[in-house]
């Protein structure tokens, strides 16, 4: 496809996520004015503070839970990403096998347990947010991915993971592009959501259970109290004993952060509605979620009318790490992802997209979430998700509930929870690491997946760079 076709397809889209443009969202709930007072305040309407607040009160029903939000429910990254509820917890099977090798067995029961619960969640709140249990299947694009693939559904199997190997008849049988030479599906561990709804209707459980909600108050700072925490807001102020700090990559109130975790956007398009000649064209009858092996990776899906949402690829760091609505937008991105989109899918040539977006998502070394605890014990957080807290995020809810209750249990004793990833460095260097490994990484999927010297050497200090 050349550079007509991206640029037609992008005619009309309009600059804003899709999930977020649909109609049904709740109005927002008042912000604070004046003190209010709590057992637990939550700071932030995401997927990791509206299910901190969830669980707070199914555990405790007379617990006095107040959530603040800067925006609204679901504004970033929980109202932006691709809906992927995933079982994994540590950023894939792969990923976590290298940092994790003696727990795998342990957080891969754990994340399926997770998986379930939210599925029960789901169904007994009666969240219509369209999941729907279809699976992943990550496809290989190249000979040295199929390599890759082969080897990670070797060790997935022998530890009993619902994974199945695909040649490439097979895959092209599942969704038919003629990039496919082979892929691995995953057919229990992902499940497909509407991300806002999801959002919007945990919000709606957790006013039903009780919580106070305050939207558009954003926390402004948190100082220590004798009897716990103030958090402070333009007009008011939230007094609590136990706070859970959950902003992802808007982490600016707990200063440590800074070492570990960067806001990286991410990008994605959404097409109009196939028509039913469209996709018959393309298959896609099982469903599934369907990303790419390559180390810049696409993901994609189906929603509920049929449109496809086409995101990834390119993974943009701001200097100083700064987050603004200008970044939400980027021509050259959505370009490429056009161009991609073509290559991918050519019996859809003239299909358009309504809608492109981005968002910052909270990237760490390790890609996978990381919990700790400050303010001697009274200030819980998981953060770090790189991508993939649409699932994790419960469980890193657990997490800080647990920490916040000072008692050990299963998940506070993971060398999981208790571990850090490696910090990243301080600006200017921080950027210039950044860049050299984004190139770096380009090179390895031009080159057979071949890892440069650079890419190496942070794998072997436990920083393993990928999209």
């Amino acid at each position: 496809m050349g550079g007509s076709f991206a640029g037609d397809s992008l005619a009309g889209a309009v600059p804003a996520p899709f999930w977020l443009n649909q109609d049904g969202a709740p109005a927002p709930a008042d912000p604070l004015v004046g003190v209010e007072s709590a057992g637990l305040a939550v700071i932030g309407a995401g997927y990791s503070g509206l299910w901190t607040a969830l669980l707070a009160k199914e555990r405790d029903p007379g617990r006095d839970v107040v959530v603040v939000e800067a925006g609204t429910a679901g504004w970033a990254a929980s109202g932006r990403n691709g809906g992927f509820c995933s079982a994994s917890l540590t950023h894939g099977f792969d990923n976590g096998l290298s940092r994790f090798p003696d727990e795998m067995d342990v957080l891969e029961r754990l994340g399926r347990a997770n998986l379930d619960q939210i599925e029960h969640a789901v169904d007994h709140y009666k969240i219509n947010c369209d999941f729907a249990r279809t699976g992943e299947l990550v496809v290989a694009t190249e000979d040295w991915q199929l390599r890759e693939l082969t080897e990670y559904y070797t060790q997935a199997r022998a530890r009993g993971l619902d994974v199945h190997l695909l040649d490439g008849p097979a895959v092209r049988a599942e969704i038919d592009s003629p990039t496919y030479l082979g892929g691995v599906w995953d057919r229990s561990g992902c499940a497909m959501v509407d991300p806002a709804r999801l959002v919007w209707g945990l919000r709606w459980a957790c006013l039903e259970l009780g919580v106070r909600i305050y939207e558009n108050t954003p926390v402004e700072r948190i100082t220590a109290t004798a009897a716990g925490l103030s958090l402070y807001t333009p007009r008011g102020r939230v007094d609590a004993a136990r706070v859970a700090l959950a902003t992802g990559a808007h982490a600016s109130l707990l200063r440590r952060l800074h070492h570990y975790v960067v806001p990286v956007y991410d990008y994605a398009l959404m097409t109009e509605p196939l028509t039913d000649a469209q996709l018959a064209s393309i298959g896609w009858a099982n469903r599934q979620g369907i990303g790419d092996a390559g180390n810049q990776f696409h993901y994609y899906r189906l929603t509920a009318d049929n449109r496809i949402l086409w995101g990834g690829y390119d993974a943009v760091y701001y200097r100083d790490g700064r987050i603004a609505p200008e970044h939400d937008q980027r021509a050259a991105t959505f370009h490429t992802l056009a161009e991609h989109f073509g290559q991918t899918f050519p019996q859809l040539a003239g299909i358009r997209f309504t809608h492109k977006w981005g968002g910052a998502i909270d990237t760490c070394s390790r890609f996978s979430g990381f919990f700790g605890t400050a303010h001697g014990g009274r200030l819980a957080y998981a953060v770090g998700y790189t991508g993939l807290g649409v699932g994790a995020s419960r469980f890193g809810a657990n997490v800080m509930l647990d920490l916040l209750a000072g008692r050990p249990t299963e998940l506070t004793s993971l060398k999981m929870v208790r571990r850090k990833p490696v910090p990243f460095p301080p600006e200017p260097v921080r950027s210039g690491v950044i860049e050299l490994t984004r190139w770096s990484i380009a090179r390895a999927d031009r080159h057979e997946g071949r890892r440069n010297i650079w890419l190496r050497t942070l794998d072997r200090v436990g920083v393993g760079f990928d999209s």
